[in-house]
């Protein structure tokens, strides 16, 4: 079958350091923290008290007042970013195939608060008294669902629910849908937003997050101090397109999509394998699938979640992936900036791929201060920095043993 060539030709984006794709983009060069004191809820009950928060949003400035009301806050973060990719890339759905054009948007978690707010009701008033929007708020397809409603995109229109995974395996699935031939275009990434008493809770009770108070000591990716991850929410949504159909509309492009790889460890509910071995065999799947090799690579953005057993199993992976180039990798997390989105993350962490490769820049894994022997990568401490790149790797590994790495190419024409 013959392998058709995949494109960036759209971006938009909601995070904890932007309202945009390109406010989100700015801050992440300049090392903006997005982490803070929660807002969303009172934290006096509760041992972790940081989070990523998308700041000063306010539904009705981006959404009619009448349509965000029956959206949950995913939904209408997923919603706000396909809006902006889809501007962004100057598309024209009038003039396009929509039987051809589909949607891939994840998320992990959905509408909790929803599911936390009905279910106070239900037990006030009784359940059959709970919103008959409740439903179909939180689901956590719906984000998918309302962008082709939306965009009238009647193609294929699905959601990967793999956990921290999911933004990766939705990006990668649509690059793999429009090489394989069966979609010309496709709106794909990720959605979150779960900064909740309830998600929290659960995630500080299994020690999976900081419980640290100091924003700049809280995500802090392949430091030896690192304790946990910093919860973060927004969403990130590219637009695919197959080459040809993109320069037949005059379209820019930010960068081509080249190679996915996907495996699970089968291993473990929570933990990845100790030797990191599933991480590897997912990137080493994303150069095979490009035909590149190890030694074109130039940057990888980390999963880097600032957990003690994925900060050291993700640099081991690489280590066996890319043995001594390893070495000469730059290796950053911006989760140090963002927290960790979960169905999100690998939405955004492509998008910041994307625009490092086609502005040559790399951004920092911040707040950086203790080297950890386990983790002896070039981790772009605290500074980012100017550089030639060609190719740059996103990896995304999540509970379940969810592994995914996505291989983009700077855009040459």
């Amino acid at each position: 079958m013959e392998k058709r060539r995949v494109v960036i030709t759209g971006i938009g984006a909601i995070t904890p350091i932007g309202h945009s794709a390109t406010e989100s983009w700015q801050a992440a060069r300049n090392g903006v923290c997005g982490v803070a004191p929660i807002t969303a809820y009172d934290t006096a009950d509760q041992r972790v008290k940081l989070a990523a928060e998308v700041k000063d949003y306010q539904p009705e400035n981006f959404l009619d007042k009448k349509e965000a009301k029956h959206m949950a806050r995913f939904t209408q973060f997923a919603m706000i970013a396909a809006r902006e990719a889809l501007q962004d890339s100057g598309f024209n759905a009038e003039q396009a195939d929509l039987d051809r054009c589909g949607v891939i948007v994840s998320s992990g978690i959905g509408a909790l608060q929803n599911t936390e707010d009905e279910h106070d009701r239900g037990r006030e008033k009784g359940f059959d008294r709970v919103s008959p929007f409740y439903i179909p708020m939180s689901i956590c397809n719906m984000a998918a669902g309302r962008i082709a409603i939306d965009a009238g995109f009647r193609g294929m229109c699905s959601c990967p629910v793999t956990a921290c995974a999911g933004g990766t395996n939705a990006v990668g699935d649509a690059f793999h849908y429009i090489r394989d031939g069966y979609a010309d275009a496709m709106l794909c990434g990720g959605s979150e937003s779960a900064v909740t008493p309830l998600a929290v809770g659960g995630f500080t009770t299994m020690k999976a997050l900081t419980q640290s108070e100091d924003p700049s000591r809280a995500s802090i990716p392949f430091d030896a101090e690192r304790s946990g991850f910093v919860l973060g929410e927004g969403a990130a949504i590219l637009l695919l397109e197959e080459l040809g159909h993109a320069q037949a509309r005059g379209a820019k492009i930010y960068a081509e999509f080249v190679g996915y790889g996907v495996t699970c460890d089968a291993y473990h509910m929570t933990a990845p394998l100790p030797d990191g071995s599933g991480g590897a065999k997912a990137m080493a799947l994303a150069l095979a699938d490009a035909g590149a090799k190890p030694e074109d690579v130039d940057y990888i953005n980390a999963h880097g979640t600032s957990t003690p057993l994925n900060d050291a199993g993700e640099t081991l992976a690489i280590k066996t992936v890319f043995g001594d180039h390893a070495k000469k990798l730059a290796v950053s997390s911006t989760k140090s900036m963002t927290g960790h989105m979960l169905g999100a993350a690998g939405a955004v962490e492509a998008l910041f791929s994307a625009l490092a490769l086609k502005e040559g820049y790399l951004p920092a894994t911040i707040n950086y201060q203790v080297p950890d022997p386990a983790c002896d990568l070039d981790v772009v401490p605290n500074v980012g920095r100017d550089s030639d790149l060609r190719y740059a790797l996103s990896n995304s590994l999540g509970f379940g043993g969810h592994n995914g790495s996505i291989l983009l190419k700077k855009w040459e024409a």
